[in-house]
Formats: C-alpha cells, sequence, structure tokens
C-alpha cells in the first residue's frame, strides 16, 4: 500500500488558457487603439505648440551616438503672424506650389517626378509641404514601407484636422534651416541676429533655397546655388501674386 501510495502524482490546479480565437480578437484592437491616439495626437497639436518633433529628438540621438556632446538644439517657437510675411510665400514657393490647392499629396508633382526618375540622372522627389510636416513632426528617420504607410496616414489627419494655415505655421517651425537650427525664429537669430519679423524678402527666400539639404548649403553663406536659388524662388513668389496667394493681404 505504501509503494502504491510514492507513486501517485497530484496535478496541480491549472486555469483553463484563453480560447484562441479570444487572444485574436485582443489583437484586432490594436489598429483601433492607434487610430484613436494618432487621431487625438493631432489634433491636440492644432492649439498645441510642440516643445519638440521627432526629428530633432532623432538628430540629437544621432549625434550623441556619434560622440558630439557639443552638439545643441537651436528652436524657438514663432507664431505665423510674428513671422515676416516673405517667408510662409516663399516656403510655398521652393518646396510646395500648389500647397493651397492640394489635399496633402500633389498628383501633379509626383506624376512629374516619376517620369523625370524614369528618365535617370538627380532623384526628385515630390513631397508636398503637409507630407514634410507628418516625417518631421512624428516619424523616424530612414525609409521603409512602414514608415511611408504611417506618413501617408498622417498626412490625411493633418489635412483633416488642420487648416492651411496651421499646417504651414508647423513646417516654418520644425523645418531645418541648419546642422540643429530649426525653424525660422531660431535661424534668423543665429544667421543675421534678428527676429524672424524682420527678415527681408531675399532673407526668406535664402532659408527656403537651402531646404531640403539644410547641412549642405548654408543660407548665411550662400554659395552660388543658393544664390541663384534664391533668386529664382523670389521670383516664383511673386509670379504666384505674393501673399495673396495664400489668402493673406
Amino acid at each position: 500500500m505504501g509503494a502504491e501510495r510514492s507513486n501517485l502524482k497530484v496535478e496541480p490546479d491549472l486555469e483553463p488558457s484563453p480560447p484562441r480565437r479570444w487572444r485574436w480578437k485582443r489583437l484586432l484592437w490594436l489598429p483601433v487603439l492607434f487610430v484613436g491616439i494618432s487621431v487625438l495626437q493631432v489634433l491636440a497639436l492644432r492649439f498645441i505648440d510642440p516643445p519638440v518633433s521627432s526629428v530633432m529628438v532623432w538628430r540629437y540621438g544621432e549625434a550623441l551616438g556619434q560622440g558630439d556632446w557639443r552638439y545643441r538644439l537651436h528652436y524657438q517657437w514663432r507664431d505665423l503672424d510674428q513671422m515676416a510675411p516673405s517667408l510662409p510665400i516663399s516656403l510655398v514657393a521652393a518646396e510646395d506650389q500648389r500647397f493651397p490647392e492640394h489635399n496633402g499629396f500633389d498628383l501633379q508633382a509626383i506624376e512629374k517626378a516619376r517620369d523625370h526618375n524614369a528618365r535617370g540622372g538627380r532623384l526628385r522627389g515630390a513631397s508636398t509641404i503637409s507630407q514634410q510636416v507628418a516625417k518631421n513632426l512624428f516619424l523616424w528617420q530612414g525609409r521603409s514601407w512602414i514608415r511611408k504607410g504611417l506618413e501617408v496616414w498622417y498626412t490625411v489627419l493633418i489635412e483633416a484636422l488642420w487648416p492651411k494655415s496651421r499646417i504651414l505655421e508647423m513646417y516654418a517651425n520644425i523645418a531645418e534651416f541648419g546642422d540643429g537650427i530649426y525653424g525660422a525664429q531660431a535661424a534668423s537669430r543665429q544667421y543675421w541676429n534678428k527676429d524672424a519679423s524682420r527678415l527681408s524678402p531675399a532673407e526668406s527666400a535664402r532659408l527656403a533655397a537651402v531646404l531640403p539639404s539644410p547641412r549642405r548649403y548654408s543660407a548665411a553663406k550662400p554659395g552660388p546655388y543658393v544664390q541663384r536659388r534664391a533668386a529664382w524662388i523670389q521670383r516664383q513668389a511673386r509670379q504666384l501674386g505674393g501673399n495673396a496667394y495664400l489668402g493673406e493681404d
């Protein structure tokens, strides 16, 4: 009898695991959660000026990872009506001339860029100002299909939830105009020691001319390329109709 008792094993009480179907239902909530969070995120930033952007954080981490402990971010927010009127139209003339007309994606520019790239030579992009805001404000650096899909999603939200003036205001404040220099106010202070409200049309055009390669070109000490491009931007701004093109006086 004693030997029989020693061979008996007591099984621990185990709680039944949830059915696999229930576990899959939980995963289905993740996209719903992401949609809700991203909508609230974009809606909040319609009214709240961001203290930092994703690209600023990424660039700061990159600099520290390379051992550049002296790297500093220069960023000062300014509302659009506190900037020189020549700056917004210069950005539009340089980067996205159909900005007031499209809904976040310029299909004409995409088609032209595709035809140009198919012929070879220097690659040309077709990102709108809205897309650049989505990338700089919310996403990480690099290229992937996931990142591109998120860029499209955030661009749709920005266009749906923000007025055009807010999109342009955000871009003018978070665009990089030099290594570690973000926004027109910081650039104006660093390069010309004055407020963004006092930028001249020529200076506004030079800031726009260094985009999208602000670490390669300098607005403060423009070379031949920046000078030619800045002159072209000023001509384009006049041809578009100046501030009236953006619905301003």
